[in-house]
């Protein structure tokens, strides 16, 4: 079969179909390569992406993208919201309408382990858990000091209001303090971290501390708190103390947020003010900021004038009160906020 061209044409040219075929194939592996040569890209590439392709070779993406936000973040305040904004208000509030939720007549199903915390307690207790090694074998790290009460989440319960309020503690701090990962945050008091476990999560390694002085609070962030989040790696700085005795921080640190969450009103006046006084040149001056939670009767009850004037003999100065609402339950918390007046 051959394709002929026009008898009216002076000259004819005569093409098989094998030709055109054979034609056709070299001209398309011609541009097959033609694309490909120019999609490869031999420039060299800048020291940022080789760091990160030879990240990517040794296993290591994490701890590269970790130093690249760890070195952009030291150049730029808090922009990012931790907190819930208006439009996921409503989302919620559409979510909960479309759904046809209530408050009434809600009851928790129980899953294949419908015993109490009490009943999975004592099972612990009688049983040491439901494996556990024996003789020599038992001196591993399965055998570190943990108690029972904190395997059945009893510090869950036990522990200041509903355990989901740390977040919002968190999330009101966070912003109005306008710190970033690189901040140093320091908590009076942080108990099982409740609130401490998202400054943990969020801030960079060692740079949340905490003063907490009841043991089992301890047992919690360390044995249960850290390991079940995530966050060991986090290295916070948690210290058993008293007194106000914050020697075991180091005496370089400067916190850009300093902050006592009901802690306060459970202490002597005498010993918040030398707290106080300890704290007050660790603070970021101007910018740094100390939160006091539910009251300040430790202030006030000197009397508005005497207070003004012996926190201005520390250095610091009273900015007002702000009131946080709580997304999580029906709650709202009242913040008393401090500053350092001087370098």
């Amino acid at each position: 079969m051959a394709l002929v061209t026009s008898p009216t044409q002076q000259k004819g040219i005569v093409i098989t179909v094998p030709v055109l075929v054979l034609t056709l194939s070299v001209a398309a592996i011609f541009f097959f390569f033609l694309l490909s040569s120019l999609s490869t890209c031999n420039c060299p590439l800048s020291s940022t992406t080789t760091d990160a392709a030879n990240a990517v070779r040794n296993g290591a993406v994490s701890d590269f993208a970790r130093s690249e936000d760890d070195s952009s973040s030291s150049s730029r305040r808090f922009s990012e919201r931790t907190s819930a904004t208006k439009e996921d208000i409503e989302w919620v509030r559409d979510q909960i309408h479309k759904n046809g939720l209530h408050m009434q007549d809600n009851v928790l199903r129980k899953g294949i382990n419908p015993r109490t915390r009490a009943q999975q307690l004592q099972d612990l207790i009688q049983f040491k858990g439901i494996s556990h090694y024996e003789g020599l074998e038992a001196n591993n790290h399965t055998a570190l000091p943990c108690p029972g009460e904190l395997l059945v989440e009893e510090h869950h319960s036990n522990y200041g209001e509903p355990w989901a309020g740390g977040r919002d503690v968190f999330e009101f701090l966070a912003e109005a303090s306008h710190i970033t990962p690189n901040s140093h945050v320091l908590e009076i008091g942080c108990g099982t971290l409740r609130v401490g476990v998202h400054f943990i999560r969020y801030l960079n390694p060692e740079n949340f501390h905490c003063l907490e002085r009841d043991e089992l609070s301890l047992m919690a962030a360390f044995r249960y708190e850290l390991p079940s989040q995530g966050l060991l790696h986090k290295r916070p700085i948690i210290v058993r103390g008293e007194d106000m005795d914050f020697t075991k921080f180091g005496s370089g640190v400067v916190y850009d947020l300093i902050y006592a969450s009901a802690v306060f009103l459970h202490m002597p006046d005498k010993l918040v003010w030398v707290g106080l006084e300890r704290l007050a040149s660790k603070l970021r001056p101007y910018d740094g900021r100390i939160f006091v939670s539910h009251n300040i009767k430790f202030c006030s009850r000197l009397g508005g004038e005497e207070c003004t004037k012996r926190l201005t003999s520390l250095g610091l100065e009273y900015i007002g009160k702000k009131t946080h609402d709580s997304l999580l339950f029906n709650h709202y918390e009242i913040w008393f906020e401090f500053r350092r007046s001087g370098a």
